[in-house]
């Protein structure tokens, strides 16, 4: 599972678009879009709390089928596809945190010595 304190990170920076969604009641909940990752074929749309809400906890994500054809979230109602999704962005995040903690970790990687 992601850290944390990673995690914050990645969620306090400006950098993601707002998407407002409207619940069951006609409340408008708003979500930064952390990610769209494709998982066997089809597109998934990983998104945060943009502020706090009764409707997700400030550390859930809430993970959507992106349907292009119809421009719409196609909420997914398969729990075990839910999972793999969720576990499929994992690792993804993981393996993006290693590649920064490399990068970071030599900072001549950078650089041109022609």
């Amino acid at each position: 599972m992601a850290d944390k304190k990673n995690m914050d990170d990645l969620l306090a920076e400006e950098l993601y678009d707002i998407i407002e969604l409207v619940d069951e009641e006609g409340n408008v909940v708003k979500f930064k879009l952390v990610d769209v990752t494709e998982y066997k074929g089809e597109k998934y749309t990983i998104l945060a709390p943009a502020e706090p809400n009764s409707e997700v906890d400030e550390y859930e994500v809430v993970i959507f089928r992106l349907n292009e054809a119809e421009n719409t979230l196609d909420p997914i109602e398969d729990d075990a596809l839910l999972e793999e999704v969720f576990a499929f962005f994992q690792s993804e995040y993981d393996e993006y945190g290693e590649e920064e903690e490399y990068a970071d970790a030599d900072p001549d990687s950078d650089r041109d010595d022609a």
